[in-house]
């Protein structure tokens, strides 16, 4: 944890922050703290804070200290867990301190949920993407809204299909995420199946797909203790993959699962590299590709 006093010692952080691998060189701008909803039964990320927007000093001191010290870095991204939960106006305020003292900054990202997209309108998110919003990171998990309300998503697959339209109609690119093996070993297929055609009708930029691990503290996790929670072998965890790439079918964006948490690396652009990559799960089935070992899989 940091916590400083003025622009002049440092950025305001506050307990554990995460960001999308694609963020690994922006500008961490901690705007609000946790995460609004902080009831996903397999995510401990956000469980140690209570959800709350920081007050506008504090943002304004880290923007300035960034405009001092982090003039090489070009991109900007909102945590904690859900950014645009904020209420337009404060929101719309942030965004034009960035570009204030910030000018060289090329875009700003922040993660969403189907609550946060919700509470804006179109017409708002299109205002948003016009001072600067430029990218939104939004936790799909799976299309099976059986495994959706086991795991508290609060959302049914259908509000999700239409929160991720809404975002890319305002012109702000969408990078969504899935988890492999979040409906355990029986249903693993189906959800891959079910979530192939949530993200074809919702058709974003940018898919991500990670892999399921176990955080200390958790429901899933005390589940899986229990025996109550299996989840499919790595070659299991293939086959789903494999699956949820052959029921997803874009218009154009990247498909991958190149995160720390996965077996195996693909990175295909579709609709072109489809059969490609399925080709590449299909070696890996058959033994022809080496597997990540377990010792370096993490979150």
């Amino acid at each position: 944890m940091f916590d400083y006093a003025d622009e002049g010692e440092g950025m305001h952080y506050e307990g554990y922050c995460i960001r999308p691998p694609s963020e690994a060189h922006s500008i961490l701008l901690q705007v609000t703290l946790g995460c609004s909803h902080n009831k996903c039964t397999f995510c401990g990320t956000f469980t140690d804070k209570r959800f709350r927007i920081k007050d506008e000093e504090t943002i304004l001191s880290d923007i300035k200290y960034a405009s001092r010290y982090m003039q090489h870095q070009d991109r900007v991204f909102l945590m904690d867990g859900d950014a645009l939960i904020i209420p337009q106006k404060r929101l719309m305020w942030i965004l034009d301190q960035i570009k204030a003292h910030l000018p060289w900054v090329k875009r700003v990202g922040a993660y969403a949920n189907t609550k946060g997209i919700k509470l804006k309108t179109l017409e708002e998110l299109i205002a948003l993407r016009e001072n600067g919003l430029s990218i939104l990171y939004l936790g799909v998990e799976t299309g099976d809204d059986e495994v959706r309300k086991k795991i508290i998503k609060g959302s049914t697959a259908k509000e999700c299909i239409e929160m991720g339209r809404r975002v890319k109609e305002a012109g702000i690119k969408l990078s969504v995420t899935v988890l492999l093996g979040i409906a355990g070993k029986d249903k693993s297929l189906e959800h891959a199946r079910l979530t192939g055609e949530l993200l074809t009708a919702m058709d974003p930029d940018y898919i991500g797909a990670l892999t399921v691990m176990f955080v200390p503290g958790t429901p899933l996790n005390d589940d899986h203790e229990k025996g109550e929670f299996v989840l499919p072998d790595e070659l299991g965890l293939l086959r789903e993959l494999r699956e949820m790439i052959l029921h997803t079918n874009i218009t154009r964006g990247l498909f991958f699962s190149n995160h720390a948490s996965n077996y195996l690396p693909v990175r295909a652009r579709l609709p072109r590299g489809k059969q490609e990559a399925i080709e590449q799960i299909d070696t890996a089935l058959k033994g022809g590709v080496r597997l990540k070992p377990e010792w370096m899989r993490g979150l």
